[in-house]
């Protein structure tokens, strides 16, 4: 159901859900803006693949973007009884998503970023979060480096020194590379407001010779070839050269 959806409670105990009836719900539920209670537990045909889907409905880990966008809405999501380590590790996750979205009440922009800097800048979160959703994406990959400084930060202040050296640690690779390509494009502006200088300095000696000419020539200096006048004075001492004046 979309956004205008009234339904607050799902309870959908012993009801033969598969992986398959998981990803139906799970699709419905991208942006759904009401339902606060689901309940899937006691379905015998959910195994790891719908567990998953669960866990990715309420924090995708393969983008920055995809986890501000996860639903921000469920406060409780109940998938399946935790019969191993696996079982456990998804529905603890599961669990702290739907905490951060009932923290935050109606403000889901607040609930996503929540997100972000709890599970993607804490890397033992991610790690665990990646491996189980089958994400190989570095999280600093998608950081503008320029934007890398305020990102430590966070991490620093909201996770603690050894995550802000992990961060680093991380990051290193791009910032190393953007200094590298700052360098280069210094570089190269000054190479080129040298040509720019020098080309400035070639039009200001050109114009000064120009000036000196026109000046030399005076106001009154006729272009030869433009007076017939000339045109005839110039046979006329043509002729004479021959003696034919």
């Amino acid at each position: 159901q979309g956004g205008d959806s009234t339904l607050k409670r799902l309870f959908l105990r012993n009801n033969k859900i598969d992986d398959d009836g998981v990803a139906i719900l799970v699709d419905a539920l991208q942006n759904n803006a009401s339902l606060q209670i689901l309940d899937l537990m006691s379905n015998e045909g959910i195994f790891a693949e719908g567990r998953k889907l669960c866990l990715k409905l309420v924090n995708d880990i393969s983008s920055i973007k995809a986890t501000l966008q996860s639903n921000r809405t469920l406060r409780e999501l109940n998938v399946k009884d935790q019969n191993d380590q696996n079982d456990m590790q998804i529905q603890q996750h599961i669990n702290k998503a739907a905490h951060i979205n009932a923290e935050n009440g109606n403000d889901a922009e607040a609930a996503g970023k929540e997100k972000v800097i709890e599970t993607q800048l804490h890397s033992v979160k991610r790690a665990e979060l990646a491996r189980l959703q089958g994400v190989t994406r570095s999280f600093y990959s998608e950081i503008n480096p320029l934007h890398l400084p305020e990102v430590l930060a966070l991490a620093g202040r909201h996770h603690g020194q050894g995550e802000l050296y992990v961060a680093l640690k991380s990051s290193i690779a791009g910032v190393i590379s953007t200094v590298n390509r700052k360098q280069w494009l210094q570089q190269q502006r000054a190479h080129h407001n040298a040509i720019i200088a020098e080309h400035r300095t070639k039009v200001g000696s050109i114009e000064a010779e120009l000036a000196a000419i026109e000046a030399a020539d005076g106001p009154d200096a006729v272009d030869i070839g433009s007076d017939s006048r000339c045109s005839k004075r110039r046979r006329k001492w043509w002729w004479g050269f021959w003696g034919e004046a």
